[in-house]
């Protein structure tokens, strides 16, 4: 049998003759995909689909949202303090700070204070916080040069 073919054309027609002897009568219709566990059709319609009794138990983790619906944001304390002074007294500029020091407190104060942080009840509060700090660091680093 090899002799005067490669071993691969032996192989393939090894594999032809097998397949010749396994071919078997079609049976009755399968609904189901080859190689999953579970179909895509009901078994029965008294029985719920697998997807619903799963959706059901990955809801069941979820935490209840309506609860939080209900009880209104606190706002933060640091929000309320609106005054030059008080957000002078925040950030914290002193005659010794360098343009470095000065970026670093920028975004220290960003952190805590950007609007997007916060919810939109409290953004126009932020807003106004960001905006004096901003003015605030901008003068210091003028006087720098």
């Amino acid at each position: 049998m090899l002799f005067g073919k490669s071993i691969f054309q032996s192989v393939v027609e090894r594999l032809a003759e097998e397949a010749e002897d396994e071919v078997e009568e079609p049976g009755p219709p399968v609904y189901r995909v080859s190689g999953l566990s579970a179909g895509f059709v009901a078994e029965s319609i008294d029985q719920a689909p697998v997807s619903a009794t799963l959706m059901d138990a990955y809801l069941a983790l979820m935490p209840d949202e309506r609860a939080a619906v209900n009880e209104p944001p606190v706002i933060p304390t640091h929000l309320l303090r609106l005054t030059i002074e008080e957000i002078a007294e925040d950030l914290g500029i002193t005659e010794s700070d360098d343009r470095q020091s000065l970026a670093e407190r920028r975004r220290a104060f960003a952190r805590d204070n950007h609007p997007d942080r916060h919810p939109a009840d409290f953004r126009d509060k932020a807003t106004a916080r960001m905006k004096i700090a901003n003015l605030l660091i901008d003068e210091a680093l003028k006087r720098l040069g």
